[in-house]
């Protein structure tokens, strides 16, 4: 290699080195705790030793809004597969309302995960229809699992620009 390609090789290299990624931040160490209330098909409450409940919203979906159409089935599937397990939590982020954002599992299952292959919940989005778990939720559309066997099923994110927010319960 020239001098000339080094010179900005080097310094082009050990820039991009540098640079933080753009991808999500690496979760923060596992937390045990046991989950003692679903709040909807997206968010529970997770007891951990020694804290205050935590309340959690489940990375990568989202689930029917607890007014819309499939929003008590969602809840309800939640609770069956949560309710009183022992869990693992991973932790990403805090949402807007507070929430710690995490991907939570019981057994080694992903809650998440699970919630939109049993078609209770979509994949999130990102700018090109990409998402996470967007294969899972196509092949839970094609078997017509869950939410997707009703006709006219809509995304939340769609239900609350037409409707609004659910009211609190």
């Amino acid at each position: 290699m020239s001098l000339l390609v080094l010179r900005i090789a080097v310094p082009a290299a050990l820039a991009l080195a540098a640079c933080p990624s753009r991808a999500a931040p690496p979760p923060r160490a596992p937390i045990a705790g046991v989950v003692t209330k679903v709040i909807d098909g997206d968010t529970l409450d997770v007891q951990v030793a020694g804290q205050a409940p935590m309340r959690v919203r489940l990375r990568d979906i989202d689930a029917p809004e607890s007014c819309q159409p499939w929003g008590v089935e969602a809840r309800q599937a939640l609770e069956e597969m949560a309710l009183g397990k022992n869990v693992e939590l991973r932790t990403y982020a805090t949402d807007r309302y507070g929430r710690a954002v995490a991907s939570v599992t019981v057994d080694g299952r992903d809650l998440g995960q699970a919630m939109v292959v049993e078609g209770h919940a979509w994949s999130v989005r990102t700018r090109w229809d990409n998402g996470p778990l967007v294969k899972q939720e196509r092949q839970a559309r094609a078997l017509g699992r869950g939410l997707h066997a009703t006709a006219g099923a809509v995304s939340p994110k769609e239900f609350r620009q037409t409707h609004g927010a659910c009211a609190p319960p």
